[in-house]
């Protein structure tokens, strides 16, 4: 730390850094929530609101490992920067749309500005933070995902009371009080020289925007089959093998060669790839990334169908159903200030507890879930589901990051926060799939056993899946189909069950993938920059 930066305002400026995290994934939730207040207002379609949900998470995931090649050259700091600043503008255009074509290349531009904040808010506070400091930092940058996953339906359901506009038009102070808190406390960052690998780059786009499209898109658009039209620029993909399959197959051809390249380009020595392979040679770097993936594909999953739940079988409001998930908040605000009262238990111990944690919340839910589960129940399991997600998240980066050189930070960054994205993806891609075949199966079969013919219990498991719930409500006012609304209230809740228990499954094996990571794991010292890293940003 220089003397314009003194020890305490590297806290303050990772509250800005928190803060910047907090926006981006609190835009991945919170417009779930007001999807039909957007409906209403634009008056636009289910296909046209899905691309305006999704994109954001396409491009997010899409850019990582380029932005963390832009940060070595430019400095992480700036790139942090620029990317607040687009997000806020992009906010703008957001909140400002007149149209859904306007909205979806406003939440694409965010998705674009997005991909900038994450893996560089890692660098930074790889920079900023040493010793049991940094075990605290991650404390506090891991509980806010948590944190901010879990009120952005909250916060959905209150401003969509007001306008759904709002939703976006929140954003804009805010960044403006991260870009001030940023500049004013963290210091500028390392530049290295050196140019961008174009073709890696262009593969790594390719590859990771049509894995994350696949995974995203999986249950929509058919795994294997066309089930659902997929219409883009007015061409419209309607039938033969599945637009999913063909993206997971060309995400695959575009994904090998660039490890290929990446690693030719690693042993040459001549270029720094985009992807430094050598960093995989880092056992707590390889080993922990394999586990944060796994963890994060049992971690998030189950926010995306409690709401649903919620709504439509407890019929709970939208704002409601976001104060059921605030608990899960409030305990993983909760493990960050626990965290620094722990600072005997090394952070892969902080992992492991968190996991035990995650996987006893997530139990209780899922055995518990039924037509009528009081809402003590269901907070208590989240709350102690939070604390665990608040150990855990933060925890395990630190332990990925713990033994990687200064001067890889930012590709180690980027390569981190792809691992966690693309294990969420598929988390929620293969949970969510189980929800609804849970769902549409055990409705059927429910319907069939209790005397309904097999052609109307096809068309009723069909409404109420296609729906999400949302028919069930109607289905319950007419009196002719309330047995009906019944049953679809007890399979939403098997569906409930069934997720939370795959859920348990992924943690469980994310645990036992813990035990690869070496126990010794600590952060290193910082290493002396070399003449061609001393270049401030």
């Amino acid at each position: 730390m220089t003397a314009q930066h003194p020890p305490m305002h590297r806290w303050l400026g990772l509250i800005a850094v928190t803060l910047g995290v907090a926006l981006i994934v609190v835009d991945t939730t919170i417009v779930t929530v007001i999807v039909p207040s957007i409906i209403d207002d634009l008056g636009i379609g289910s296909s046209d609101v899905q691309w305006i949900q999704e994109s954001y998470v396409i491009v997010f995931a899409a850019l990582l490992l380029l932005v963390g090649r832009i940060a070595d050259l430019v400095g992480a700091r700036r790139v942090f920067l620029v990317g607040v600043t687009a997000f806020s503008a992009a906010s703008v255009l957001a909140a400002l749309a007149p149209g859904g074509e306007a909205l979806l290349t406003a939440r694409v531009l965010q998705g674009t500005a997005a991909s900038l904040i994450l893996p560089t808010s890692l660098a930074l506070m790889n920079a900023a933070f040493t010793g049991r400091d940094r075990g605290r930092a991650f404390a506090v940058w891991g509980s806010t995902i948590g944190a901010a996953a879990a009120l952005g339906p909250l916060l959905g359901g209150l401003l969509a009371e007001i306008s759904w506009r709002w939703a976006f038009g929140i954003n804009i102070p805010l960044g403006v009080l991260i870009v001030l808190g940023v500049r004013a406390f963290l210091p500028p960052s390392p530049r290295s020289r050196g140019r961008i690998d174009v073709p890696g780059a262009v593969l790594s786009i390719i590859g990771l925007g049509l894995l994350a499209f696949a995974l995203v898109e999986g249950r929509v658009y058919g795994w294997f089959t066309t089930v659902t039209p997929l219409t883009v620029a007015g061409l419209t993909w309607d039938r033969g093998p599945s637009p999913v399959l063909v993206a997971l197959l060309t995400a695959t051809a575009a994904l090998v060669p660039f490890v290929r390249r990446q690693l030719a380009l690693g042993r040459a020595g001549t270029r720094q790839p985009l992807m430094d392979a050598r960093l995989f040679s880092i056992s707590s770097f390889r080993n922990g990334s394999i586990a944060a993936l796994i963890i994060s594909m049992g971690e998030f999953g189950i926010v995306a169908v409690l709401p649903l739940w919620l709504q439509f079988t407890l019929d709970y409001s939208a704002l409601q159903a976001g104060l059921a998930l605030l608990p899960l908040a409030v305990g993983s605000l909760v493990a960050s200030g626990a965290a620094f009262g722990m600072s005997a238990v090394s952070p892969l111990g902080l992992v492991r507890l968190g996991l035990a944690l995650e996987i006893a919340g997530l139990a209780v839910l899922g055995w518990t879930a039924a037509t009528d589960s009081s809402w003590w129940v269901i907070a208590a399991s989240l709350f102690v589901y939070g604390v665990g997600v608040g150990f855990a998240t933060a925890q395990v980066t630190n332990v990925v990051l713990a033994d990687v050189p200064a001067r890889s930070a930012n590709q180690g960054s980027a390569v981190s926060s792809a691992a966690r994205e693309l294990g969420s993806a598929l988390g929620i891609a293969a949970l969510t799939t189980a929800f609804f075949s849970t769902l549409s199966g055990d409705l059927h079969r429910r319907l069939t056993a209790a005397g309904t013919p097999p052609g109307e219990s096809d068309q009723f498991a069909a409404q109420v899946t296609d729906s999400a719930g949302a028919v069930i409500a109607r289905l319950a006012a007419d009196p002719d189909t309330v047995a009906v609304a019944q049953a679809a209230d007890a399979a939403m809740s098997r569906g409930v069950s069934v997720v939370s228990h795959l859920a348990v499954g992924l943690l469980v094996l994310g645990l036992v993938a813990t035990t690869l990571i070496p126990a010794a794991t600590m952060p290193r010292p910082r290493e002396a920059g070399r003449p061609a890293d001393r270049a401030r940003s």
